[in-house]
This record gives C-alpha cells, structure tokens and sequence, in this order.
C-alpha cells in the first residue's frame, strides 16, 4: 500500500471543512423555499437529477435508514410530488420517483442553489475562477476514479 504524504492528508481535512462550510452555505433555502426542510429538497432534487430509485437504494445514498426515510417520501408522495410503485418482480421492492410537479419544485431549487453559487463567487476574479474552476475538474476525474475502484 502506497504512504500517503502527511501534506496530502492534511489538505483533505482542511478542504472537508472549507467544503462543509461552503456546502451548508449553498444549500440554505431562499426565502420561496424556507417552508420546506432542507432534506426534502435535497431528496427530492437527487431523485430529479438521479432518476426512479428503489427505496433502499436512496436511503444507502443518504446514509439514512430506510424507515427514516418513510415519513419524508409519505409527506413528498402526499403533496403529490414523488410518486412510488411497489414492484411488480419484487414487491418487498418500492420504487420512487418524481412527478411533474416535483420536477418543478427540484427545478426551482436548483435555480435556487446556482443563484447562491453565482452571488457567493461574484467578486473573485476572473484568473482566480479558472483557477478553481481547473482544479475542481482535476478533483473530480481523480475522485470519480477512485470511487468507481471502490465500487
């Protein structure tokens, strides 16, 4: 196994940090969409971007068991924004996804989120966003490598 440099593990950590900073700072809801909680949207945004899921599969991607789970799509399938089918090969299986009127919503706060992004890196300059911009790409080839070795 490979030594990993103590400068490369230290900058994990300190960008984990900034990251979750910047996370929570992006994902606060505007004020259209403060009467919802936070984990509806996501949920609901993941499932718009990711396609019809199986119950047990998002709820791995959550990191959440799936009984937590139950309550959020029961409100979100009540408000007539996902929509579930037990399936028809493995009923123990629900399969979930969302309807037009979710799609609208997980529009809307993806909008909502790029407008946070757009104002939150307003002022940086021009040379500093390629910059960034060049090294997130890099992150995310090397990071969807690895994830893809450990799959």
């Amino acid at each position: 196994m490979k030594m990993i440099q103590k400068e490369f593990i230290n900058i994990i950590e300190q960008n984990m940090v900034i990251l979750a900073w910047l996370s929570d700072t992006l994902k606060r809801p505007t004020k259209v969409l403060l009467r919802r909680p936070r984990q509806q949207l996501e949920i609901l945004v993941r499932l718009h971007l990711g396609g019809r899921a199986k119950l047990k599969d998002i709820a791995a991607r959550e990191y959440t068991p799936a009984s937590n789970l139950c309550s959020v799509f029961r409100i979100l399938e009540q408000e007539g924004l996902v929509k579930r089918e037990i399936d028809k090969d493995d009923r123990r299986n629900t399969w979930y996804s969302v309807t037009s009127s979710g799609t609208k919503l997980a529009r809307k706060t993806i909008d909502a989120f790029r407008g946070r992004v757009a104002e939150l890196f307003s002022e940086i300059s021009d040379e500093d966003e390629k910059k960034l911009t060049e090294a997130l790409k890099s992150m995310n080839v090397i990071l969807n490598k690895i994830k893809q070795e450990k799959i």
